[in-house]
């Protein structure tokens, strides 16, 4: 059956009083009118949504999802970006049910703590590299990037060294939805919403090739001369203004960009040339996506703090963290209090539950399998699949995550001028496919789950090959 079958009123039909939803089977129509009568949507048109009506997901195994009207959907974004280990693992289910009759809840503040959080630091110092040690939790990756600023300054206030305020980030990054993460992230339709920013931010250019680099440059001569407008933005603040870099290893939700090989070394020798902390935010990247544990391992460098998130529970409860590196974490164990916490730090329940997650990727090999054969075979089949197509440009990405970038000439590197309205007609596409691929602007992006298997990832692909044809021809273009 087909998904937009009807154009729903927002008028609420007669339906069941809200107060017996878990006794109550409602209808499509039913949860649709609901959902408009009393749900804000995160990103979205609400006018529009309530006259199309939401899609109701009520069932999800592996890497598939079933809708309301009994639609079997594939879920090439893993929600978002975050069901490492598919759905209904009950492994992770259990380990909720557990530690909720057991301690449901206590914080972490008053000189308390409790064994799930105490056992989950344990396993991500063991996961991490060397030089991470220690974590503060959170509820997402947004209170992470809030939680690297109050870090980032403490850090350089113990040191004496008040004057390094100043935190560069990159235009068209995403660091969450916060004032300060929206302040941090580059995406300038976020900001024209947000007149309150945090001060002490600014923004040097992103490292892409397709969309932004002139003349003959190389990628890798592109990626180099964009690390090296980090150096010059320091010069012009200041080197002892400046506190810090931070930058997801690949853009995610900025177009799943992966830089040249010369980009990220250049950037960690500039930090440490001019005494900067050098944070990755690892929300999406991190546990397994590119085939290493973290993102940062695939590019080859080595930060000061990274914030995590979506992967560590995988997406099953809200959890967020910050790993600090021991320089770092010596720093603010050292020199007295770290004024900064919440209510959910290290919460129970999602301590358990991550480190149920974590032992899975772990003891499954889920990551390694990742690496060495469904990460390649994914790439691989993409490529092969999208090779000379009339509106592919290129397909960036390693192990499981790919951004296809759609292109009016794709030889000429030459985008779409309306390419948001055609990311759009392509979406609109894999969702009557019964494909979840997200368009961001005129790039299409894929994230499944890391537990996909060989014959699955040929369903993503067809079904997106599909969309991709269907959008071409729409277009006019063969």
């Amino acid at each position: 059956m087909s998904y937009r079958t009807e154009e729903v009123a927002y008028v609420q039909p007669a339906v069941q009083p809200a107060a017996n939803v878990q006794a109550t089977q409602r209808s499509t129509a039913e949860y649709r009118a609901l959902d408009a009568a009393h749900h804000i949507h995160p990103f979205s048109d609400m006018g529009s949504l309530n006259r199309s009506g939401s899609r109701v997901i009520v069932k999800a195994q592996g890497v598939y999802l079933w809708d309301s009207e009994g639609n079997k959907i594939i879920d090439g974004m893993a929600g978002l970006w975050c069901v490492n280990v598919g759905y209904g693992r009950k492994e992770l289910a259990d380990a909720a049910y557990r530690q909720m009759q057991e301690l449901p809840f206590y914080n972490t503040f008053f000189k308390t703590t409790h064994p799930p959080v105490i056992e989950l630091s344990a396993m991500l110092a063991e996961l991490a590299p060397e030089p991470f040690n220690h974590f503060f939790y959170c509820n997402s990756g947004s209170e992470g990037n809030d939680t690297v600023l109050r870090i980032v300054h403490q850090y350089w206030a113990t040191q004496k060294m008040h004057s390094k305020k100043v935190v560069i980030s990159r235009k068209n990054g995403y660091h969450g939805s916060t004032i300060a993460g929206g302040t941090l992230g580059g995406m300038g339709y976020m900001h024209e919403q947000m007149p309150s920013k945090v001060e002490n931010i600014v923004h040097i250019d992103q490292p892409y090739f397709f969309g932004e680099a002139e003349g003959n440059l190389t990628p890798e001569e592109f990626a180099l001369a964009r690390a090296q407008q980090l150096e010059a933005k320091i010069l012009e603040i200041g080197a002892d203004n400046v506190a810090a870099f931070i930058g997801e290893p690949f853009q995610g939700a900025g177009g799943v960009i992966f830089p040249a090989s010369t980009y990220w070394p250049e950037i960690q020798r500039i930090c440490r040339k001019y005494d900067i902390l050098l944070v990755a935010d690892e929300v999406i990247g991190g546990f397994g996506r590119t085939g290493e544990w973290f993102a940062h391992q695939h590019f080859g460098f080595e930060p000061d703090l990274i914030t995590l998130a979506k992967g560590l529970t995988s997406g099953y409860v809200p959890m967020g963290a910050v790993g600090l590196h021991d320089r770092v974490a010596k720093a603010i164990i050292e020199h007295g209090d770290f004024n900064h916490g919440l209510t959910y730090s290290g919460h129970p329940v999602a301590a358990a539950v991550a480190l149920a997650n974590l032992k899975l990727l772990r003891d499954e090999k889920i990551v390694e399998r990742v690496k060495t054969d469904t990460g390649p075979y994914f790439q691989k089949k993409l490529r092969d699949t999208f090779a000379n197509h009339p509106i592919i440009g290129e397909i960036s990405g390693a192990g499981l995550v790919a951004g296809l970038q759609l292109a009016e000439d794709p030889k000429a590197r030459k985008r779409f001028a309306n390419g948001g309205d055609v990311g759009t007609i392509c979406r609109d596409f894999c969702f009557n496919g019964n494909l979840i691929m997200r368009a961001t602007g005129d790039r299409m992006l894929l994230s499944p789950p890391l537990v996909i298997n060989k014959l699955e990832i040929d369903e993503i692909v067809a079904k997106a090959k599909y969309a991709i044809d269907a959008t071409a021809q729409q277009l006019g273009i063969s």
